[in-house]
C-alpha cells in the first residue's frame, strides 16, 4: 500500500519542561515535522512567523503561562554597528570564514564539547555525544551551511578552528540555527562577531534579514541580542522594532498567552501542492 505525506502540516505540543531562560518557569513548544518536497517552503513561511528549525522539526515556544520568548531578527539594510561592535570586528579581523556543506567533523565536535563544558554544562545539550552532534549538523531537509572561522594568522600547518555556526539560507535571510566557539577566547567577543559577520554575509547576498533565534526579556543569557541596532521581534502576530526592551516585560504574565487552538489557527501556511 502506498502512503503519502499529508498536504497540511500537523502541529503538536511538547510536555512542559523547566525553562532554560527564566528561573521557576516551565517551557512548552508547538512543533511540526519538516520533511518532503515542501520543506523549503514551510521553513521559509514559518521562519517569518517566529518558528525555528532543529534538525527536521520546526518549533515555536508555546508556554502555558508565559510568552516571553520572542523571535528576533536584524534588518540588514538599517543595521549600523556600535563603536564597541566595530572594535569586535577589528579584534577578530584575523579570522577567516569558510562555508561548507552540513557535514560534522571530529574537530567541530571537540570545539563543541569544550564550549558546552565551559558555557552550558547544565544545559539541555550537556550530554550530547558525537552521534547526536552529527545529527544536529547533518539532518536538514533545507539549504544549510556550516560556517567555520579559523585563525588566519597561522601561516604554516592547519589553522585552528575558532568558531562554527550552523546557518540556514532562507528566501529572505540567513538564520543562525546554532553557534559555538572557543571558550578560552572570552575577551574576543566571538558570539558578537558571528552575528556581525552574518550581517555581512546577508548584505553581500542581498538578503534583508539575519534571524537570531529568541530574545527573552528578563533573561541575562539573551540580553546581548538587544544590543544590535535595527532589531525586530515577532510579537502579536507581526514583526516590529524592539524599541525599549523594558516595554516587553509584560510578556511573562499568564494573561499574555493565547490558547493553543487560536495560535495554530493563525499560522499562515504556504501552498504545499
Amino acid at each position: 500500500m502506498r502512503h503519502s505525506l499529508p498536504l497540511a502540516p500537523q502541529f503538536y505540543v511538547t510536555a512542559p519542561q523547566p525553562c532554560p531562560y527564566l528561573e521557576g518557569r516551565s517551557e512548552r513548544k508547538l512543533f511540526t515535522a519538516l520533511q518532503g518536497e515542501g520543506a523549503e517552503k514551510l521553513n521559509n513561511a514559518l521562519s517569518r512567523q517566529g518558528f525555528r528549525r532543529s534538525q527536521n522539526v520546526l518549533y515555536r515556544p508555546s508556554c502555558a503561562d508565559c510568552s516571553a520568548c520572542l523571535s528576533a531578527r536584524i534588518r540588514v539594510a538599517d543595521f549600523e554597528p556600535t563603536r564597541t561592535q566595530r572594535k569586535v570586528l577589528n579584534r577578530n579581523a584575523h579570522l577567516k570564514r569558510t562555508a561548507t556543506s552540513p557535514w560534522a567533523t571530529e574537530e567541530q565536535f571537540a570545539l563543541f564539547r569544550r564550549y558546552l563544558d565551559a558555557r552550558h554544562a547544565d544545559g539541555g545539550m550537556a550530554d550530547m555525544d558525537i552521534f547526536e552532534f552529527a545529527a544536529m549538523i547533518e539532518e536538514t531537509p533545507v539549504k544549510t551551511r556550516v560556517i567555520e572561522y579559523r585563525d588566519g594568522r597561522v601561516e604554516t600547518g592547519p589553522r585552528p578552528l575558532t568558531a562554527v555556526c550552523l546557518t540556514d539560507v532562507l528566501d529572505d535571510g540567513v538564520s543562525m540555527v546554532y553557534s559555538f566557539y572557543d571558550p578560552d577566547q572570552i575577551d574576543m567577543s566571538l558570539g558578537t562577531h558571528l552575528i556581525l559577520d552574518h550581517v555581512a554575509i546577508a548584505r553581500r547576498a542581498g538578503l534583508p534579514y539575519v534571524y537570531l533565534g529568541y530574545w527573552v526579556p528578563g533573561s541575562r543569557k539573551m540580553g546581548y541580542k538587544a544590543k544590535f541596532s535595527a532589531l525586530e521581534i515577532f510579537k502579536a502576530g507581526r514583526w516590529q522594532p524592539i524599541g525599549d526592551p523594558e516595554d516587553h516585560s509584560g510578556e511573562t504574565h499568564p494573561l499574555s498567552v493565547d490558547p493553543i487552538a487560536e495560535q495554530v489557527a493563525r499560522i499562515q501556511l504556504p501552498d504545499m501542492r
